[in-house]
C-alpha cells in the first residue's frame, strides 16, 4: 500500500467518456467534492467545455493523478496515453461492466477522500507494446493494456498466420484470428474466446486463438517477458488487421509481421483500501449466484 500525502496530487487530470451526460454529471459531482481540497484541475479542451465546473485546459499527461469517469473503454483509452509518463489513474464507473473503473458513484465520496488522503492500493498493470513490421521497417506501433487482436478483415473468411515465441516457431494457424492478452485483458475478448483468467499480478501473456479451424489449437499461457511474432502467410486469405484494446487498428497484408512484447512501463492503477480482485470477479462474472434471484449462494 502506498501512503502518499495529499500534496502529491496537487494537479488532477480529468478524463471522461465523450458525449456521455451521465459521466459528465458524475465528474462534476466529484469536482465539487475535491475542490474543497484546493487541487488544480486540468482537462483537454472538449472535456473542459462540457463540464459545468470551470477547469484549466491542459495536457493530462503532466498531472500528478488522472481521474477517469466512464467505463472500461474510457479507462483503456486513457491508460494508453499515460503508460509512458507513468501518471496513476483512478476510475469511477459510469459505464456497464467496471473491471478497471471500479469505484461506483455511490462510493465516490468516501473512496476519493481516502485516495486523495493517501490511503490507497497502487497496482501496476502490464502493458503490451505492439509493432507492425513490413520487411525491416516498423510501419505502425502502439501500446495496449488489454490485448492485441489479429483478426480477419473480410466477413466469412479465415486467415492464415504463424506464431513464433522468442524466435522459435510454434505453429501455423487457420482461424478467425488470435488474441494476445495481458492478465488485465484476460477477462475481456480472450475470455469470450475460451482463454483462461489470469490474476493481474502475474507476469504472463495469454495467446488465445479465435475460432480455429483445428480443434487442437488451444490457448497458451507464456512468460510475460516473451516476444511474440504473428506472421501473416503469403496467401489470398492473409488480409487481416491488428486491433489494440478494441480501439485502434492497422490493416495487415501478406508477409506482414506483428511483434508483441511487454512495454517498458506498466500502467499504474489506484484503488481504495480494501480493494479485492476476487470480489470484482464474483461481482462482474456473477460467480456463486443463483441465476433466478441474483443472490450469492
Amino acid at each position: 500500500m502506498n501512503t502518499a500525502s495529499k500534496s502529491r496530487f496537487n494537479t488532477v487530470g480529468l478524463a471522461v467518456k465523450t458525449g456521455d451526460p451521465r459521466a459528465l454529471e458524475v465528474l462534476d459531482m466529484a469536482l465539487g467534492q475535491l475542490q474543497k481540497n484546493e487541487h488544480r484541475f486540468i482537462a483537454d479542451e472538449r472535456t473542459a467545455a462540457d463540464l459545468v465546473t470551470d477547469v484549466e485546459i491542459g495536457d493530462i499527461t503532466t498531472a500528478d493523478i488522472v481521474l477517469v469517469v466512464g467505463g472500461d473503454g474510457t479507462m483503456l483509452h486513457t491508460a494508453r496515453q499515460l503508460a509512458d509518463p507513468g501518471v496513476p489513474l483512478v476510475g469511477i464507473n459510469a459505464g456497464r461492466l467496471g473491471f478497471l473503473a471500479d469505484i461506483t458513484p455511490a462510493q465516490m465520496k468516501e473512496s476519493l477522500n481516502a485516495v486523495f488522503a493517501g490511503n490507497y492500493i497502487e497496482e501496476p498493470r502490464a502493458v503490451l507494446q505492439v509493432e507492425v513490421h513490413q520487411g525491416d521497417k516498423v510501419i505502425w506501433s502502439g501500446p495496449a493494456l488489454n490485448d492485441a487482436v489479429v483478426q480477419k478483415r473480410d466477413v466469412g473468411r479465415m486467415i492464415d498466420f504463424e506464431t513464433h515465441i522468442n524466435n522459435s516457431y510454434v505453429c501455423s494457424h487457420r482461424a478467425d484470428g488470435v488474441v494476445i492478452a495481458t492478465p488485465t485483458g484476460s477477462t475481456a475478448y480472450a475470455l469470450s474466446a475460451g482463454g483462461p483468467i489470469l490474476h493481474p499480478g502475474m507476469e504472463a501473456i495469454a495467446i488465445v486463438p479465435i475460432c480455429p479451424h483445428t480443434l487442437s489449437d488451444r490457448p497458451l499461457v507464456i512468460n510475460g517477458d516473451a516476444r511474440i511474432d504473428i506472421v501473416m502467410r503469403d496467401s489470398e486469405s492473409a488480409h487481416a488487421q491488428v486491433v489494440l484494446d478494441g480501439q485502434e487498428h492497422r490493416e495487415l497484408g501478406p508477409g506482414t509481421r506483428v511483434i508483441i512484447r511487454k512495454h517498458v512501463k506498466p500502467v499504474r492503477l489506484l484503488h481504495p483500501e480494501g480493494h479485492d480482485y476476487y470480489h470484482v470477479l464474483r461481482d462482474k462474472l456473477h460467480w456463486g449466484r443463483d441465476q433466478a434471484s441474483g443472490r450469492e449462494r
